[in-house]
């Protein structure tokens, strides 16, 4: 004799089918309360006889409909079996729970048990459509719940899928954003800084290195992102070089949290090329996270020229292009639980404060 396990019991045997079948049983039993309620508000007897019966076969025909579902529906959808399986299992489940519900129904009242072979053709006619109906009513509904259940499923994964392909669009509209900013600088570097060029062409290798590597993940953690601005701004550095300063302050207990790639990028780009770069003297940019009431905030500080305070259009005071595409990325990913905001430094310059929800 063979010991090899079907593969498939596991699954069928999972909380979520035991959980599926119990709440089946829960529903059908209080189908047949009604049924039995029914038949006694119609005249036709006392309603705990009726309430036997009904249970009886209601819920043997649960039993042998929902457990058979359960073992034949394999990878079914629905989580029912397809085809003639569906319609035989059904027509079974029926006639054991005539034969069966009506069997134990006699036994309870003292008749025997085969009994109901005796009855008149309109009461058998009627107890055999009464038990057709409801089941097939019961195992329709059933079947529509598992199958709205599945569409939900469904249309949740779509949204997913639709999410990460938009991130990813988003992601791809920013990087060359950068990298022609990059080779822009290089190209004047080469023809009046050689030494510089190639240094800045190193940085560049390094920079394209770590993001190529984290290119494949929606979310990475935080560290990751600070350690990816750390090489962004060594790069901006040597263009820039002593006119830039930056310093990067990331508590330990932040490192391992989840936040989408190339987030805050935007944000540094922003204030070098709004604040530090029009500024003779340059200025630091300072990159800080911290934890408040179970909210991540980030915030980018620089030391330049400060907001514009003449009332143009939006675009420009939010820094153009890559603000909007903060804060769409932000809109996709938490909603409107994230937010970004620009606002004036206590001592000069801009403050760029991103606020995240965190996990629970």
């Amino acid at each position: 004799m063979s010991d090899t396990v079907d593969p498939g019991l596991p699954r069928r045997l999972s909380a979520r089918n035991v959980r599926s079948v119990l709440q089946h049983g829960v529903f059908t039993a209080v189908f047949c309360c009604l049924i039995a309620t029914a038949l006694t508000l119609s005249g036709r007897g006392p309603w705990r006889s009726h309430l036997v019966y009904s249970l009886s076969i209601g819920l043997v025909a649960w039993l042998i409909i929902d457990i058979g579902r359960v073992l034949l529906a394999g990878r079914s959808a629905t989580s029912w079996p397809p085809g003639w399986r569906g319609v035989a299992l059904i027509a079974g489940g029926i006639v054991g729970g005539f034969v069966g519900g009506n069997a134990i129904g006699n036994a309870w009242s003292g008749k025997p048990m085969l009994d109901f072979l005796r009855f008149p053709a309109d009461q058998f006619a009627s107890t055999l459509l009464i038990t057709i109906g409801a089941s097939v009513a019961m195992c329709y509904f059933f079947y529509a719940r598992g199958k709205s259940k599945y569409l939900e499923g469904e249309i949740a994964l779509a949204q997913r899928d639709a999410t990460d392909a938009r991130l990813k669009l988003l992601e791809t509209q920013l990087e060359p954003h950068m990298l022609f900013n990059t080779l822009a600088n290089l190209r004047v570097l080469i023809a009046t800084d050689p030494p510089r060029a190639v240094d800045m062409l190193d940085r560049l290798n390094s920079y394209l290195r770590v993001t190529l590597a984290g290119s494949l993940a929606l979310a990475h953690p935080l560290a990751s992102e600070f350690q990816r601005l750390g090489d962004y701004l060594a790069l901006m550095a040597v263009r820039m070089g002593p006119r830039l300063r930056f310093r990067l302050e990331l508590p330990d207990a932040l490192r391992e949290l989840p936040v989408p790639p190339l987030l805050l990028q935007p944000l540094v780009e922003n204030a070098i090329r709004h604040g530090l770069e029009p500024q003779i003297e340059g200025g630091e940019i300072v990159i800080a996270a911290r934890r408040e009431e179970g909210r991540l905030f980030i915030e980018v500080r620089d030391t330049g020229v400060g907001i514009d305070t003449d009332p143009g259009p939006p675009s420009s005071k939010d820094g153009g292009f890559g603000l909007a595409q903060v804060r769409e990325r932000l809109s996709t990913v938490y909603g409107s639980e994230a937010s970004l905001r620009l606002a004036p430094g206590p001592a000069g310059g801009t403050v760029a404060l991103l606020t995240l929800p965190l996990s629970s």
